[in-house]
């Protein structure tokens, strides 16, 4: 259920109000098209929710979705049109963080709010940050501080430092990645040594040569920083060259991802330290059951980590127009976004998603887990477990100066 903190409240029913348009960009074909097409049964869970708590005063919400097929020319065009022709309230989705700095730049310039759902570079809550730019999902820059804290609670007791190698992809969401992990591994006192770092392309088929320089390289720990189709390619090609024997490997934004673990399959190797921005199995509450299993229902499969985003994406929609009584104010919407506390699927007992007003970033809590054998979600046959479990900081962290390479 949704269930939001009380700000200014609205004296008009909302559903005596227009409706509110959102527009949505999502890949529905070509590379990431899985999560575009997640993206939209769970928005579609979203509005029957919403509309499930009427008479209460949240909005008609009508949403657009427009296929961006990865491509950031078309997205912003796409954009555009939302703005100027179709007269949106709100922007939503986006799944590649270079297309979503795009598209927030038009919805700074047009002055229209956009939701950002999945993509998670700290760039947009940053240096790009702006009053119309709100994320609704963990950002890379969360999975890399509770990542920090495992590896300093995991060796805790070891004296000399750590070796460690990260590879990720090629742009700025896996330099953000390195550069976050590492200042936060200095900020908690653990010593390590940068062994190597590895940039493979985007939707590169052949990480043979990377490999083989990883296990020359003899790290403790791989921090991989890829996602989707690369991070299934990788895992596959590792483990044929024996990666998983020689040395602990870790990805702590996209590993876990549902996706992953169902196209894996048999393939997925046991005892990975993975986490995701949404698990199908944690938290073990009520409302998470509740979600999996509808999404299931309409879907016939079992949700990757963008539904989960996208539900959340609109829901919180829903919940600053009912605060801010319409979409006419647009400093009541901003105020009520800036102040913004919901449950979701991902939250455990006792925690409520809440935005960060300074950097309008959404703070979630984050579990790491081990791959475990697990047959409950097919066609994924292993599912994380040994959760360890990172609230996150009552003062987000700010950004001062990114760590050079060592």
């Amino acid at each position: 259920m949704v269930v939001a903190t009380q700000m200014m409240g609205s004296a008009v029913p909302a559903q005596s109000l227009p409706p509110v348009k959102v527009g949505c960009l999502y890949p529905l074909s070509g590379p990431g098209a899985l999560y575009g097409r997640d993206s939209a049964v769970a928005i579609r869970l979203a509005v029957a929710h919403i509309e499930s708590l009427w008479p209460a005063d949240y909005p008609q919400i009508d949403v657009l979705i427009e296929d961006s097929r990865s491509k950031s020319l078309r997205s912003i065009q796409i954009a555009r049109r939302f703005i100027e022709e179709d007269r949106v309230d709100f922007l939503c989705g986006v799944v590649s963080s270079s297309i979503a700095r795009s598209v927030s730049a038009v919805a700074r310039e047009k002055e229209v709010f956009f939701i950002g759902t999945d993509h998670a570079s700290p760039t947009l809550t940053s240096e790009d940050l702006h009053p119309y730019y709100f994320r609704l999902t963990n950002g890379s820059r969360q999975s890399m501080l509770a990542g920090a804290r495992y590896i300093a609670e995991t060796y805790a007791q070891r004296a000399e430092p750590l070796k460690i190698a990260f590879i990720g992809p090629d742009y700025e969401y896996g330099y953000q990645a390195w550069d976050d992990l590492r200042r936060f591994l200095k900020a908690d006192g653990v010593p390590f040594e940068n062994v190597g770092e590895f940039w493979p392309r985007v939707f590169e088929t052949d990480f043979a040569p990377y490999i083989s320089a990883l296990i020359r390289a003899k790290p403790d720990i791989v921090i991989n920083g890829q996602w989707g189709l690369d991070l299934v390619t990788f895992v596959k090609q590792a483990d044929q060259q024996g990666l998983f024997g020689a040395t602990q490997f870790m990805n702590f934004d996209a590993g876990g991802n549902y996706e992953v673990l169902a196209a894996l399959g048999n393939d997925m190797p046991l005892g990975l330290v993975l986490s995701a921005r949404h698990h199908v199995n944690w938290p073990p509450t009520e409302q998470n059951r509740d979600f999996v299993q509808k999404f299931y229902e309409r879907a016939g499969r079992y949700p990757s980590y963008a539904a989960e985003g996208a539900y959340s994406g609109i829901l919180a929609i829903a919940e600053a127009v009912r605060e801010a009584g319409g979409t006419g104010d647009k400093y009541r919407l901003r105020a009520a976004l800036e102040n913004l506390e919901l449950s979701l699927p991902e939250d455990p007992e006792g925690f409520r998603s809440r935005m960060d007003p300074a950097t309008h970033q959404l703070l979630q809590v984050q579990a790491i887990g081990r791959t475990i054998v697990n047959n409950q979600y097919p066609p994924a046959t292993v599912q994380l477990g040994e959760w360890s479990v990172y609230h996150p900081p009552v003062e987000w962290p700010r950004v001062e100066e990114r760590p050079t390479s060592e």
